[in-house]
């Protein structure tokens, strides 16, 4: 990891929307996952201001399909206190981890990433610390999900990943990847350019070698990736509205 990564400076992040959204359909055949309505307006627009709220100023939005759209109604960030790039995938469909990787040149040595399905509400600035701290090539943020609001697919102890499966889990999984990790970029640098991979593939071979640090949160998290998922995030989001 590049040694003169400063602490104090505020990561930039990459929100991850370019997936076909396939669970939502029909509400994603003609608008990505990013803009469904969600408590009045797009989502991404609740997500921008909660990374905002939260020190975050620097974003990437990596798009696919129909990103114009966003880059339509979000702009350059400015309505939302943040400023904003954009990279889109291509004619070829990259995946997670492949849209990072293309992105790199955006994105600097070192970065956080959040999907664009996912709502999270806590400290960016202390994830982005401990992954600095922790000298690894990636850091994982994991929440104590027992099963309740997705599968638990990470075994985790003494501030440790254990082990982490999307596909198959077991037992001693209480905990789940939380949405929001943190990068070098160097962590790509052994990845074929022209593949096309998931970001859990890496991670999951990054945990092999020893160089994923794993962090735990506390604050829930919420998702537009699924139907319940939306409208638990919505009955969520208004009420929060109605407090404002």
């Amino acid at each position: 990891m590049n040694g003169s990564a400063n602490s104090k400076q505020a990561p930039v992040i990459a929100i991850l929307a370019g997936g076909l959204a396939t669970r939502l359909r029909p509400l994603t055949v003609s608008i990505p996952k990013s803009m469904i309505q969600v408590a009045g307006e797009p989502f991404i627009a609740h997500q921008l201001r909660m990374l905002v709220r939260n020190g975050i100023r620097e974003v990437v939005i990596l798009c696919g399909f129909l990103g114009e759209q966003i880059v339509e109604f979000v702009g350059d960030g400015r309505a939302f206190g943040c400023n904003v790039r954009y990279c889109f995938d291509g004619e070829t469909r990259l995946g997670t981890g492949g849209a990072i990787r293309n992105a790199l040149p955006l994105l600097g040595d070192t970065f956080l990433t959040i999907y664009g399905d996912s709502y999270c509400a806590t400290d960016y600035q202390a994830i982005y610390d401990a992954f600095l701290a922790s000298g690894k090539l990636g850091l994982m943020t994991v929440f104590r999900n027992e099963n309740l609001w997705d599968k638990s697919n990470v075994e985790f102890s003494d501030g440790q990943i254990l082990r982490y499966d999307k596909e198959i889990q077991s037992p001693e999984m209480h905990y789940i990847d939380y949405g929001i990790n943190a990068f070098s970029a160097d962590a790509f640098a052994a990845i074929g350019k022209e593949s096309a991979f998931d970001l859990a593939t890496l991670q999951m071979e990054l945990l092999r070698q020893q160089s994923l640090a794993g962090f735990q949160v506390f604050e829930r998290f919420y998702e537009v990736g699924s139907h319940q998922g939306l409208a638990e995030t919505d009955v969520y989001l208004s009420a929060a509205a109605s407090r404002e």
